[in-house]
């Protein structure tokens, strides 16, 4: 058996019930496969892909806190701190009812290599509860976020491990976990990600996942002769990275007509309207089907459907294992050229393959959504030179990171004959920075 079968095999036995995490480990470990093959010996001596599949830490603990109706509820808290070979910890925090140590492995492992292809010096790490912030009041959320950190602070710091917003977790929670850090540590420190403008927060952080999407993806279209002006796009989603890579689409003279929440989906023919949409979900935190009031020729349809819509390029920007197998049929039937993902790990593995198989050209998460933890590594270093960049410099900083990254990927999927497999170069473009550190610093 060769060495990444017997880690993939170990993995699975020693992580059951961890379905995500599996996926994960099998979809990186199998594209490195030339790059380990040709090391096989010095990897397997010093177990090194035991090393990097096995967390430095995990951290799982309990969160009472007390309802509007004076009940005391008990949710789960999770922080795993993978790999802390190129810098501190970096990730966010999920609040959503389907977290488990699974879901926060399979991400904090995406991590590693998402932190590494930025070129910044950020290690791998995730965070999350099962609570969900939706329909609870402002004062329930507060008191989750109060008792959440009241634990988490002891494990986390500015140079130690450094979390961010995920789902669930946007400026509201942000702010409730980041003062009662500063309560209990005493201490003002970048420690926390995505905060507001008004407490050490970066410009441009709330787009930068959406709109770093879309830079990556103008610049893979680029160098293939292609352009965003003029072609249709559908996205999922309906949360932030959703409403930001459908303006900045729109900005690149796409058009966008389709999104989506957790209840059905909107086809728009003439156009998302960011505008509306942003009432909807970041003011009013409604359902998609307000949509239609603002949007009289829209159409609202139940359940799941966006991946139906014929379209050159598709962003799955909701969560993961959204795009099935029978959605990427769908797709590559009607003629689509680019899938980018914008969320972790949307598109399911036998769908991936399919796509690839198909020539279309796909962009894996772990590139295409790197731009929100690039901008908290931006906003790291404000904290630290106590500097507020502006929007342009952010913004400039942003694209010249998504484009970077997209060289390294299409570079090291060449230099191992997978030219367009992006896949396997992105797997092995974040990899080979982490090893050679991990390397470096002996077996720790």
């Amino acid at each position: 058996m060769s060495y990444v079968d017997e880690v993939i095999e170990r993995a699975i036995r020693e992580n059951p019930s961890e379905p995500e995490f599996h996926q994960a480990v099998k979809e990186v470990l199998d594209s490195l496969r030339p790059v380990i093959e040709a090391n096989e010996e010095k990897f397997r001596k010093e177990a090194l892909l035991e090393r990097i599949v096995n967390p430095e830490r995990q951290i799982k603990f309990r969160v009472p806190w007390v309802d509007d109706k004076g009940q005391v509820q008990v949710n789960t808290g999770y922080r795993v701190q993978f790999n802390s070979a190129i810098g501190p910890y970096k990730g966010g925090i999920r609040l959503h009812p389907s977290v488990n140590l699974g879901v926060i492995k399979f991400l904090g492992f995406e991590q590693i290599f998402k932190n590494s292809l930025t070129g910044l010096p950020i290690g791998g790490g995730k965070g999350g509860s099962d609570f969900d912030p939706k329909g609870k009041s402002d004062r329930e959320v507060m008191a989750f976020c109060q008792s959440f950190m009241t634990e988490l602070s002891k494990y986390i710091g500015a140079d130690t491990d450094v979390p961010a917003g995920d789902i669930g977790t946007g400026a509201r929670e942000i702010g409730y976990m980041f003062g009662q850090y500063k309560r209990l540590r005493g201490v003002f420190e970048g420690v926390l990600t995505g905060k507001g403008l008004s407490y050490g927060g970066s410009l441009v952080r709330t787009e930068a996942t959406g709109y770093g999407l879309l830079y990556i993806t103008e610049e893979m279209l680029k160098c293939h002769g292609q352009s965003l002006e003029g072609k249709t796009v559908v996205v999922s989603g309906a949360g932030n990275v959703a409403i930001y890579a459908i303006q900045k689409a729109q900005q690149l003279g796409a058009k966008v007509v389709t999104c989506s929440d957790s209840t059905g989906w909107v086809y728009d023919p003439d156009g998302i309207d960011v505008a509306a949409l942003k009432e909807i979900k970041e003011v009013k935190r409604q359902r998609l089907t307000e949509y239609k009031n603002y949007r009289p020729n829209s159409e609202y349809h139940e359940g799941k459907g966006v991946w139906s819509v014929k379209c050159d390029v598709a962003l799955p920007c909701a969560t993961q294992n959204e795009l099935n197998l029978d959605d990427a049929k769908t797709l590559v039937a009607n003629g689509v050229y680019a899938v980018c993902e914008g969320a972790n790990m949307p598109t399911t593995a036998d769908a991936t393959e399919y796509l690839l198989e198909k020539g279309v050209k796909f962009l894996p998460g772990k590139a295409a959504n790197a731009g929100g933890v690039a901008t908290s590594a931006l906003e790291m270093s404000q904290n630290s030179e106590r500097l507020h960049w502006t929007a342009d410099e952010v913004d400039a900083k942003l694209q010249g990171i998504m484009v970077n990254i997209y060289h390294n990927i299409d570079n090291a999927s060449k230099k191992y004959g997978f030219e367009d497999n992006f896949v396997v170069g992105a797997n092995i473009a974040g990899f080979e920075k982490v090893v050679e550190a991990m390397t470096a610093q002996g077996i720790v």
